[in-house]
């Protein structure tokens, strides 16, 4: 693992790192913030999981989490949102191929070859993090941005007893009924519409719930609500009876003024249920 950066921030450490990923046969960038407190020992971990056209240094630089973070003494952990390089495929439109893995593991060339970020996040990176770095991984939380959303729902229904809480900010909520979705799950995972919906938070709210508690906020004036769907969450959390709080925040948009307008909510709900036991 080679060390990119590391700058002091808040008291603790944002650090850049790179590393050659077996899961994305290629070289991969993440963040990680330390707070002071990881001199002492394992912190707990929240993943923030950015959304398309974004790298890990999106939330890292724009969403001022790291203030939040070192108040409560948690530690964030910034993936980038596809593999990258010469010889990884890509497409010219922004929503497909590098910038745009939608946290999938492909099944179809040309991405097959290295879009597996479903078992980047979920298996390698925390395999490297534990190894490396002073975290606490039986208290993990994870979080995002639009298609970061997408895959920090999805993440949390699909593996049960990682995280201890889950949350978003303006998720794509039902892809599978969405251009923000079809588009992307045809292509990395074929044309059989049956394995889509496991990369589906709306399907996999009603299929599998979460055993915690959710936050999710989207903007009013958010210019993508139609794509993101936030009405197939909210009654998919109905249906089930499932523990949520889900919100439309009055006369915001998709941009990161909006993310770091909550930002320091989400950070506290995530510390209250990391801390909780």
């Amino acid at each position: 693992m080679e060390t990119i950066s590391e700058n002091k921030c808040f008291g603790g450490t944002q650090g850049v790192y790179k590393h050659t990923s077996s899961a994305c046969n290629c070289d991969m960038t993440f963040g990680l913030f330390l707070p002071e407190e990881a001199i002492d020992g394992p912190v707990p971990v929240l993943w923030y999981l950015s959304g398309l056209t974004c790298t890990h240094e999106n939330a890292m630089v724009k969403a001022g989490a790291q203030a939040w973070a070192s108040e409560q003494g948690i530690a964030l952990v910034f993936p980038d949102t596809s593999p990258r390089g010469a010889g990884v495929a890509d497409d010219e439109a922004y929503d497909l191929g590098q910038g745009a893995g939608f946290y999938v593991n492909a099944t179809q060339a040309p991405w097959s070859e290295h879009f597996k970020m479903w078992d980047y996040i979920a298996e390698e990176l925390p395999s490297l993090l534990a190894e490396k770095f002073p975290l606490d991984m039986d208290r993990q939380a994870i979080t995002g941005h639009s298609m970061g959303g997408h895959g920090a729902l999805t993440f949390a229904m699909s593996l049960p007893g990682r995280f201890k809480s889950v949350s978003a900010f303006a998720p794509i909520c039902n892809p599978t009924a969405s251009d923000w979705g079809r588009k992307q799950l045809a292509a990395y995972l074929g044309d059989d519409e049956a394995s889509w919906d496991s990369h589906d938070a709306a399907i996999l709210m009603q299929k599998n719930g979460f055993d915690g508690p959710v936050l999710v906020d989207t903007g009013t004036d958010d210019q993508f609500i139609d794509l993101l769907k936030p009405e197939a969450l909210a009654t998919a959390v109905a249906k089930r009876r499932q523990e949520a709080t889900v919100r439309l925040q009055k006369g915001y948009d998709h941009s990161y003024f909006f993310v770091s307008t909550f930002m320091e909510e989400h950070i506290a709900f995530h510390a209250t249920a990391l801390y909780g036991e």
